[in-house]
């Protein structure tokens, strides 16, 4: 089960299970705790023996998710299908995606005697980090959900990240990468592949309606792209005129698109099968698209798929709506400090019919104390979404609440609808909760800063059910 693990010797070995028993122990200590520890035992074992993730246990199957978008849903996506259809899986979808992280999944994933428990290992690596892991953690299939602009201080500009991941996925690992993506399609050329993608859609346009477009001229004779289509940034359909480049067909083809239904239709070589969308988000289609790409590659029919997908639903960690009164509330992740992750959720928000408030609170709440993240990535965020009749009102509050008023602003929306709250709680009390209107929460990735959108989500449904009474 473990038949890619390399067993130390020598002092390597003292090293390794001195590691490997110590990050043990940890796992009750923390629970004794009541501490998280999403990746400290992941800590200790690499501070104890730097090359633990050469030697520990890992299961005989791997599949790896990464990108800039999308990664925990999907990993969560893939290991909900696998556990439906009665697979025990290995998965870090609670932990950290670095290094410590997915080495703190796999002490969880094997017996004290070094021997793999699961079958099969599903976990999300941070791009960054792949350098890292890949060397010891060779998966069998990495998914690529998509490469974009993403903050300055963290992962710079996609086509590096790109070069980043060429370099460190191994030569043997098949890529499951989106078709309408040129950017992830350009990584790792030499691996065997795999592309899905989404036929075109009623909502598709032929230019770019954002702030930002990263690939504007082909990457092979960097003559001018022209699209056949766009969904949102540089997501589309692309050939270039001068050599002929172009976007590649995709062999998971998702079709006949129905938001009305909430249905889609995935077809490819092997055969077809008609699925339930869990989200009308489009961003949300593609994360489904990618997973059932990935159980196609495990050897899964249609028909197995179709009724493993029927039961799930996105985590209410990144989205939950409740009826409240006369209003809903709805809780919405929106990935800070990441422009395009911000711009999607914008742009979903102002597509919804009937009137919105929306509770801006995108903060990392540690940058306070710890450091000053660069907001450059306001100025390449669409908030001109938000710049509509249908948004009434906007609270920016939270440590970055003048950023984001300041940006409001500038976008265009009207002074006279927005407000600047610090503390969050407080702004509960600014809502004006009309009738029928809907009230958006849009929070960050910080555990902090989720925990307080709960606190405010709780407040505001108490607001809005003693309004009726």
């Amino acid at each position: 089960m473990d038949k890619q693990r390399i067993r130390p010797h020598g002092l390597g070995a003292i090293r390794f299970w001195l590691a490997l028993w110590c990050a043990k122990l940890t796992v009750p200590l923390l629970k004794l705790t009541h501490h998280n520890g999403t990746n400290f035992p992941g800590e200790v074992a690499l501070k104890l023996c730097p090359d633990f993730l050469k030697y520990v246990a890992r299961p005989e199957r791997i599949v790896t998710v990464t990108g800039t978008d999308g990664k925990t849903s999907v990993t969560n996506l893939i290991c909900d299908m696998l556990e439906g259809a009665g697979q025990k899986v290995l998965s870090n979808r609670l932990g950290s995606n670095i290094n410590s992280g997915v080495a703190t999944c796999l002490i969880g994933g094997c017996s004290v005697f070094n021997k793999a428990k699961f079958p099969i290992a599903v976990l999300e690596v941070d791009e960054r980090s792949s350098k890292r892991i890949y060397p010891y953690v060779q998966p069998d299939i990495t998914v690529i959900t998509n490469l974009f602009r993403d903050s300055i201080m963290r992962n710079a500009h996609p086509e590096y990240i790109a070069g980043f991941l060429t370099r460190s996925i191994p030569e043997r690992t098949k890529l499951i990468l989106c078709a309408d993506d040129l950017i992830s399609c350009s990584v790792a050329p030499d691996n065997p592949r795999a592309c899905f993608g989404l036929e075109r859609m009623d909502t598709d346009t032929d230019h770019c309606v954002n702030r930002i477009n990263d690939l504007r001229i082909c990457p092979r004779c960097a003559g001018k792209l022209r699209y056949e289509y766009v969904r949102y940034h540089h997501i589309g359909r692309a050939v270039c005129a001068d050599c002929g480049f172009a976007s590649p067909v995709p062999d998971y083809r998702g079709c006949e698109v129905d938001l009305k239904a909430m249905t889609m239709t995935v077809k490819d070589a092997g055969g077809q099968g008609k699925y339930r969308l869990l989200s009308d988000s489009v961003f949300n289609i593609y994360n489904e698209l990618s997973a059932i790409a990935v159980l196609r590659e495990l050897g899964y029919a249609h028909g197995e798929i179709v009724k493993l997908t029927d039961g799930l639903k996105i985590a209410e960690s990144r989205f939950r709506a409740d009826k409240a009164g006369n209003v809903e509330v709805v809780m919405h992740l929106s990935k800070d400090r990441n422009a395009l992750a911000c711009s999607r959720v914008f742009d979903y928000v102002s597509s919804r019919p009937g009137r919105k408030e929306l509770i801006l609170m995108m903060n990392n709440l540690n940058d306070d104390s710890h450091w000053s993240e660069n907001v450059c990535w306001l100025y390449d965020c669409d908030f001109e979404f938000l710049n509509d009749p249908l948004v009434t009102h906007i609270i920016a509050t939270g440590p970055r609440a003048k950023d984001y008023y300041l940006r409001l602003l500038l976008a265009g929306v009207p002074a006279d609808r927005v407000d600047c709250v610090r503390d969050e709680l407080s702004a509960v009390d600014k809502l004006q909760l009309l009738p029928g209107s809907s009230v958006y929460i849009l929070y960050g990735t910080d555990t902090t800063c989720m925990r307080l959108a709960s606190q405010v989500r709780e407040a505001t449904i108490k607001r809005a059910e003693e309004a009726v009474k």
